[in-house]
This record gives C-alpha cells, sequence and structure tokens, in this order.
C-alpha cells in the first residue's frame, strides 16, 4: 500500500499561503507572499529530499498546480527540483479543470479526491507527495489519508493568510516522529496520525 506525505511550509501562527513568492496567491488580499525565502536553508532540501525517496508522484489541487504548472516548465537549469517537478507524475484534484492538462505528465482525478487517493493508496505502492494544496490536505485529513504531515515551521508571524488548520478543524492526534532545526531557525517536524 502507498503512502500520503503532505509537506508544507508554515508561519509559527499556521499560515501556509504564498510561502515562495509575492504573486504566488493573492485570495483575500494577501500581500505578504515570499515570506519564506528569508529562512531557506539548503538544509531543508535534504530532509524534504529524504521523504521523497523512491518512486513518487506528486499530488495536487487546482491552484498549487496551476502555480506550479506556470512557473516550473520554464524555470532555468541547473536548479535541482526543474528537473525532476516536471518529469514526475502530477496527479490534480480539480472539479473545474478539464483534461489535456497542460503540464507534462499530468493527469486529473475522476471524481471526489479523497475517494480517488483512497483507491490509489490500494492500487499502488508508491508514495504520494503533497506540495501546498491546503484544500486538499483538509479532505484528505478529514478522511484519514494523510500518512505523514512534514511541516517546515519557519520563525515568523503573519498574523494573516490562509492557515494550514482553519478554525474548526477536525480534533486529530498526532505523533512527533523527527525534528531538524536549520542554521536559520526553521524547524522540521514530520508527524503521523496516531
Amino acid at each position: 500500500m502507498s503512502k500520503v506525505v503532505a509537506i508544507e511550509h508554515v508561519t509559527l501562527d499556521g499560515v501556509m499561503q504564498a510561502p515562495a513568492r509575492a504573486d504566488e496567491d493573492r485570495r483575500d488580499g494577501f500581500d505578504e507572499g515570499g515570506w519564506a525565502l528569508a529562512t531557506t536553508d539548503p538544509a531543508m532540501q535534504q530532509v524534504i529530499g529524504a521523504h521523497m525517496g523512491g518512486p513518487w508522484s506528486l499530488l495536487v489541487g487546482r491552484i498549487t498546480y496551476q502555480d506550479f504548472a506556470r512557473v516550473w516548465p520554464s524555470r532555468p537549469q541547473p536548479n535541482p527540483f526543474t528537473e525532476v517537478l516536471n518529469r514526475v507524475e502530477k496527479l490534480v484534484a480539480s472539479t473545474t479543470l478539464r483534461e489535456p492538462l497542460p503540464w507534462q505528465n499530468s493527469t486529473l482525478l475522476e471524481g471526489d479526491a479523497a475517494d480517488a487517493v483512497a483507491r490509489l493508496k490500494k492500487e499502488r505502492s508508491n508514495t504520494f507527495v503533497i506540495f501546498g494544496s491546503g484544500i486538499l490536505v483538509h479532505s484528505l485529513m478529514r478522511r484519514d489519508l494523510i500518512d505523514e504531515l512534514v511541516l517546515q515551521v519557519h520563525p515568523v508571524v503573519l498574523g494573516k493568510g490562509r492557515r494550514l488548520f482553519p478554525d474548526r478543524s477536525p480534533l486529530k492526534r498526532l505523533a512527533l516522529v523527527e525534528s531538524v532545526t536549520t542554521a536559520t531557525g526553521v524547524v522540521i517536524t514530520t508527524y503521523r496520525p496516531t
């Protein structure tokens, strides 16, 4: 059976919106995009890469997919993620997008995303890695389909923005399996549901 690993950048107050670029996600008037750049550390790539070892597929929601499809295919080499993200199988949860999807190796999940992921977990033996995709993560957490949650907690408080766990999220108990602190103060924690 495969597993689902959600890898997320979050602030100390739980915001996950637009960590990489000012124009990444301006929903709800969010103007703090790019907040993770100041504390990015090469050690983060090593820790995250370890969670992506072996066969894996990218699992994303519509907003993250559209952003990645706009940015990554034209990113210059030798960025270590460009070739990997362009080559990997991409599974997209969306009720509004239609096939064919523009980015190579992209497939639209059919029907309800959580149902589709539950089926894939039974049928395959690889790892499904989620970046961003907050709505998808919420949907899968409600159905207990997330096997690992890797949080890159940045030492910044924004006080606004879309949070990883919004108000009225269901109770979930997690066990800490690993914790690494980078030189820039980012704490990378790995949790598994108990």
